[in-house]
């Protein structure tokens, strides 16, 4: 397992009440955004957001096959001060609305002040998982980005990429075509553990 490295997600040892999690990134994933200097740009307003409504569906699947679905973003513009958190949770109240998420965790903080919940750290995952009841080990992170690959190896989880320009070079358990074969793959994992839904 791949906690053996970190031992964080050991820490959550399994029993079972514990449950599965998938940590899903929000920008480029759950949201559109836009692309600068190959760079991807967080949307700012309410009205700069829009969700990724290919994203219903698949949820929805993994929301039936018994996972707890967070999601997870860095949002370092609320300390820099050019992100008003009214603005996000306006745009995060939109995404409640349009997904089925169980849960919504931001680290507000910039990459400077090495706060552990900092993807790519592992600080959101190993929180999730205390507030969820989730065993780490059998849980996933799905992404576009190598920090969140970074922080699914420090906690254990199992990292699912989507094919992009910022996959990186870091550990990454499965880099896959699109968004469907990566659920797909996610529900196959699940059965080949044979766990079930606490």
């Amino acid at each position: 397992m791949f906690a053996a490295r970190a031992g964080i997600g050991r820490a959550l040892c399994f029993h079972k009440g514990m449950k599965q999690g998938v940590f899903i990134e929000r920008d480029g994933v759950l949201n559109r955004v836009r692309v600068e200097r190959q760079h991807q740009v967080s949307p700012l307003t309410l009205e700069e957001f829009s969700v990724n409504e290919a994203m219903v569906p698949l949820l929805r699947k993994l929301k039936a096959g018994g996972l707890v679905l967070i999601a997870t973003t860095n949002q370092p513009g609320l300390s820099r001060g050019y992100q008003s958190r009214r603005e996000l949770d306006r745009m995060h109240d939109t995404l409640r609305r349009a997904l089925p998420l169980d849960d919504i965790l931001v680290c507000p903080h910039d990459g400077i002040d090495r706060c552990p919940c900092c993807k790519p750290k592992p600080g959101l995952l190993v929180e999730a998982g205390f507030k969820w009841h989730l065993n780490l080990d059998h849980s996933f992170v799905i992404s576009d980005k190598w920090q969140d690959a970074e922080a699914a190896r420090q906690a254990g989880c199992t990292s699912l990429l989507l094919q992009s320009p910022w996959v990186g070079n870091v550990h990454h358990d499965f880099v896959l075509p699109s968004l469907e074969a990566i659920v797909d793959k996610i529900l196959a994992l699940r059965a080949l553990n044979g766990m079930v839904a606490a």
